[in-house]
């Protein structure tokens, strides 16, 4: 049996995960630890296997005033967090990240190849960049570090953009119908990933993802249906936004595109268990 230890007690992805993993209590042993205060610090991990590190700040802030509390939570906190692992005998550390270390979503096609550099627009991002840039060095034979750099993370519960999209498609009666592509990551595909990286005692960097491209206009067509609602897709607004996308930030999150190609995501057990239709029936049912 397997120990695992998740920090950010609280965070939608921890909790999804030890709910996940608790279908298999034969197999894996969970506990889970808040690191908002300094109580952290007393927690003995020498009896833990793996580390699953995804407390932090997930929101993306533009405000200057928050500059600081990004590299203290997202950066230094996970390298304390990740040197007191290695010290007191943790075998894996698996680190959560982002796409966003690769900058925003682009109003032309964006696609992350392996090539790839980083180029962090906000504190957000780069926070997580220098986090990842700063473990990876504390590697070695008896300490394994994962590091997962996510798209968009939606499912049952979630907060952020899928929620906002999903509430206009249960009011509104016609969408922008914009040719866009995203990578997206189901909570229960993250889910079944991290398993499967726990089993195989992973190190590297990984950029899971489901298995279809999502096309902003599509999805909200298909949350639509779910409710028996025909939402009509038009494409007359699409001047507009093209003008207004240069100018608006919101306009690129919601339909910007940003993609990871997609032999990136291959991996040697299949972790995309559920299809785009099906994963947005459990994220509303």
């Amino acid at each position: 049996m397997k120990k695992i230890l998740i920090t950010g007690k609280n965070s939608y992805v921890g909790m999804s995960l030890e709910r996940w993993l608790g279908e298999y209590p034969e197999k894996y042993s969970i506990d889970s630890i808040s690191l908002r205060d300094d109580s952290w610090k007393e927690k003995d991990c020498s009896g833990y296997d793996v580390v699953f590190h995804v407390a932090g700040i997930a929101h993306v802030s533009s405000d200057p005033k928050m500059e600081e509390m990004y590299y203290k939570v997202n950066r230094d906190l996970t390298i304390e967090f990740a040197k007191k692992a290695k010290g007191e005998g943790v075998k894996q550390f698996i680190f959560m990240s982002s796409i966003i270390v690769y900058g925003d979503s682009s109003r032309d096609k964006k696609v992350i190849d392996k090539n790839t550099v980083p180029t962090p627009s906000n504190f957000y991002g780069n926070s997580k960049l220098q986090a990842e840039e700063a473990i990876k060095p504390l590697e070695s034979d008896n300490f394994k570090i994962a590091i997962i750099r996510p798209p968009m993370i939606y499912g049952k519960g979630s907060k952020g953009n899928y929620s906002k999209l999903a509430k206009i498609a249960r009011k509104l009666p016609i969408f922008p119908d914009i040719d866009n592509q995203r990578s997206m990551l189901h909570i229960d595909n993250l889910c079944e990933f991290i398993r499967l990286m726990i089993d195989n005692e992973e190190s590297g960097l990984f950029f899971p993802q489901n298995r279809e491209y999502v096309k902003t206009s599509e999805m909200v067509r298909l949350i639509a249906e779910i409710y028996g609602k025909k939402i009509k897709l038009t494409k007359v607004f699409n001047p507009f936004f093209k003008v207004a996308g240069m100018k608006i930030g919101l306009i690129n999150k919601v339909f910007g595109n940003l993609i990871y190609e997609k032999s990136m995501s291959d991996y040697k057990g299949n972790y995309q268990i559920n299809n785009l239709k099906k994963t947005i029936e459990l994220t509303e049912e």
